[in-house]
């Protein structure tokens, strides 16, 4: 029995098996070889097993997501058969004697940077392709087996780290749990985890290579450890506490139906945060008043292409017609900082957080922003949807945006497309947007306040720096001032003020914000209930 202990990401208790993400073990050297031609039949041969493995995720694809979101996987097969790429990898390992492996990880390299270099936006877009095939012939030559997480049993997942576009790809009702060696109780996977209802810890000080798949685990949230192979005795405790903690979860189903009211009759809309379509069954399943928050930027993950217009239309129409008639909030891409996908070419910077994302692509790249637009409008004609627009940090900024819906709406119009113009609000979470509140709140219909990155950037602290996690207080007098502030200025101009970051699901503040006046909360739709009880507790 080994024990290590973490940070906690959400308070829950699992025991199972252990699936370990080594990516590490892809990173590729250089290796000099006398026989040339067994290397390119390596080659040969990884080339026919990555083919088997795209037409078997095509497959899938097709009964999942339909065949336009599936025909990646076609576009993939088929640069696998191009013949400027594979000559290019035969006569790296014929002229330079180089291990295969080698050959196509800087052939991958060669021709991802040559389509990054074009200026046709198609052509562009396949430098992520190229990436990806070439990564995965790397892995076959390694004889890394690809995990299959709709096959596999539930299972708890052990990684290095883990980016939000690979936990979104996963399939949530197989996830047990997650442990990492890194990453931060306040990144985006973090709140993923807590959005999923399952326990998760950071900064497990493990070491990879002695975790193996297969071995038992328990995850402990409530004391921040993980047990690899734990003892008998230990495993009897441990259902035991599973068995209390669902129970507990039981009685918290009373609160289904129920008004979310304080004693004084005071209403609070209680609204829930998610990620995905599938995550509307969360949703419904804790019994939200509607969606506070659809993080559209998942769209755009763990693709190597951006959605088009149809795909799009089709997520949000489903969204809202799957909640009859429940408000659904709407947040237009939130791409950058720690959500990067390669096909955007948003290249490197020194401080991500602070740099291109968000609604700064979108007012830079307006043919990326009108695409999702015109996929809202069309949509809100189904059902109560709302827009909300991120990192804003000015009233120029909002005004510019007006300017882009009326010629999205100007365009459907002489298309003869249906649609409606929705509400559309702001997230506060930047003190550039607190300090003028007063004056978006003349131009816009609501405010969400995103305390995750208020709070960063009020504190000065990378939330992604798991080093800096303790001195990351969210409790912080200078953000529940902000706070206050903001709802001040939108009741000044009666409009609603709503609070979708995690400090909204935490119990201890959930007095205070009511006191404040907030309107709304949105939260992880596991913390539902529990915020509900709360409420209907609180005496004003």
């Amino acid at each position: 029995m080994v024990r290590f202990s973490g940070k906690s990401v959400y308070k829950g208790i699992t025991m199972g098996s252990v699936v370990l993400l080594d990516k590490a073990g892809c990173q590729v050297k250089r290796g000099k070889v006398e026989d040339t031609d067994t290397e390119a039949a390596r080659v040969r041969v990884a080339i026919e097993q990555a083919k088997e493995q795209l037409r078997s995720l095509y497959d899938k694809a097709v009964k999942e997501v339909g065949e336009a979101s599936a025909a990646i996987f076609e576009v993939h097969q088929m640069m696998l058969e191009d013949e400027d790429y594979l000559e290019s990898i035969d006569n790296i390992i014929q002229t330079e004697n180089v291990n295969a492996e080698y050959a196509v990880a800087i052939t991958g390299d060669n021709f991802a940077e040559m389509f990054a270099g074009m200026d046709d936006d198609y052509m562009r877009a396949r430098a992520a392709d190229v990436k990806d095939i070439s990564n995965r012939l790397v892995n076959n030559l390694y004889g890394h087996e690809e995990i299959d997480f709709n096959a596999m049993e539930p299972s708890i997942i052990v990684a290095d780290d883990l980016t939000p576009s690979e936990t979104v790809q996963m399939d949530k009702e197989k996830i047990l749990a997650f442990v990492t060696v890194h990453g931060s109780t306040n990144s985006h996977t973090a709140i993923l985890a807590r959005m999923m209802n399952i326990p998760a810890l950071v900064g497990v000080p493990m070491e990879l290579d002695r975790i193996h798949n297969g071995m038992t685990a328990v995850v402990d949230g409530f004391s921040a450890e993980v047990i690899f192979e734990p003892t008998e005795e230990l495993c009897v405790k441990t259902q035991k506490r599973i068995r209390e903690e669902k129970e507990k979860n039981l009685l918290l189903q009373d609160m289904k139906g129920m008004e979310t009211i304080t004693q004084g009759g005071r209403e609070i809309k209680l609204y829930a945060n998610i990620g995905s379509i599938s995550d509307v069954g969360y949703v419904l399943e804790n019994d939200a008043a509607g969606i506070g928050l659809f993080r559209s930027e998942f769209l755009y993950l763990g693709r190597s292409d951006f959605p088009t217009e149809e795909e799009q239309f089709q997520a949000y129409r489903q969204v809202v017609q799957t909640m009859a008639g429940k408000k659904v909030i709407i947040r237009t891409l939130d791409i950058g900082a720690d959500k990067q996908t390669d096909y955007f070419n948003l290249g490197k910077e020194d401080n991500p957080a602070l740099g291109y994302r968000a609604i700064r692509i979108c007012l830079k790249q307006p043919d990326i922003f009108k695409t999702q637009l015109r996929a809202l409008l069309r949509a809100s004609v189904y059902g109560n949807l709302s827009i909300m627009y991120p990192m804003i940090i000015s009233t120029d900024e909002v005004r510019k945006i007006y300017d882009i819906m009326r010629e999205v709406q100007q365009e459907l119009e002489e298309q003869e497309i249906p649609y409606t113009l929705p509400e559309q609000g702001i997230m506060i979470e930047t003190p550039a947007a607190v300090m003028i509140s007063d004056e978006l709140a003349e131009l816009v219909d609501f405010f969400s306040i995103g305390t995750n990155d208020l709070t960063q950037y009020t504190l000065a602290i990378d939330r992604q720096n798991e080093r800096l996690d303790d001195f990351y207080n969210p409790h912080h007098k200078a953000v529940l001032k902000m706070i206050q502030m903001v709802i001040n200025n939108a009741h000044k101009h009666g409009k609603w003020a709503g609070i979708c970051g995690e400090l909204g699901a935490d119990i201890d503040l959930t007095e205070e914000f009511v006191r404040m006046g907030v309107d709304e909360l949105s939260v992880s739709p596991s913390m539902v209930l529990r915020l509900r009880k709360r409420i209907r507790e609180i005496t004003l």
